[in-house]
């Protein structure tokens, strides 16, 4: 995406600041912390202040609630990425925040190397929302790239193929998409695929061999390794909690 994607940090608890910062890579994920906050009304002046791409908040923080605060972020910065960081893992905070379109809900102690799953997850998200107007997009040859794999996500499309198709160096397709998407060319579509068979687990009662060849793993049980690598758990488990 050109520049890192500004993030700030919400929490009352000054290890759990410290954690995030020390812990995790966020440089190598293109993202710089730009600021942090210990309660919510100071979380609210400063989204105003420095328009954070991403917020990663906790929902029990003094003075006003994690929740309440990120309205009033939302009133104002609709676009930005919104992860909860809780000890809480009750139904009804999971369902309010999902009535305030919260990008991802995780559970304290926070598990690193998931997070940068879900970092990456949200650039993914960041991305497609910030894409250029459709006129814009026609001209772009990334764009038009990543329509193409999201059109043809069953197929096998490997760097040399996709290469052949728009007549391009496959050298030059993987340094567009690590510029402009801020992304691998193989981890991008590995993103597209999973998310794929996310929806249709999720709303369909196919079986998991027939999303897997949907999605683009002609092998279940490949499919089913990459799925769990990247999301925490099974298919199926995925899956149960649509039922």
């Amino acid at each position: 995406m050109g520049n890192s994607l500004k993030v700030m940090l919400v929490d009352d608890e000054v290890t759990i600041l410290e954690g995030f910062k020390r812990l995790f890579d966020w440089k190598a994920y293109g993202c710089e912390i730009v600021c942090e906050a210990y309660d919510g009304v100071m979380a609210v002046n400063l989204a105003k202040t420095y328009k954070p791409d991403i917020i990663i908040m906790d929902i029990n923080i003094p003075v006003m609630s994690g929740l309440d605060a990120l309205r009033m972020i939302r009133s104002h910065n609709e676009n930005c990425a919104c992860i909860i960081v809780s000890g809480y893992d009750e139904f009804e905070y999971c369902r309010e925040a999902l009535r305030l379109q919260i990008t991802d809900y995780i559970l304290k102690p926070v598990d690193f190397r998931e997070f940068g799953k879900v970092i990456d997850a949200v650039k993914l998200k960041l991305i497609r929302e910030k894409q250029p107007a459709a006129e814009e997009k026609d001209n772009k040859p990334v764009f038009q790239l990543a329509a193409y794999l999201q059109q043809h996500l069953s197929e096998d499309i490997t760097l040399q193929s996709l290469a052949d198709e728009f007549h391009m160096n496959p050298s030059y397709i993987s340094q567009l998409f690590k510029n402009e998407l801020g992304m691998k060319y193989h981890d991008y579509l590995t993103r597209l695929r999973i998310d794929k068979a996310k929806t249709l687990l999720a709303a369909t009662r196919k079986s998991i061999c027939e999303i897997s060849g949907e999605a683009g793993f002609h092998d279940y049980r490949v499919f089913t390794k990459v799925f769990k690598s990247m999301e925490g758990e099974s298919p199926s488990a995925y899956r149960n909690r649509f039922l």
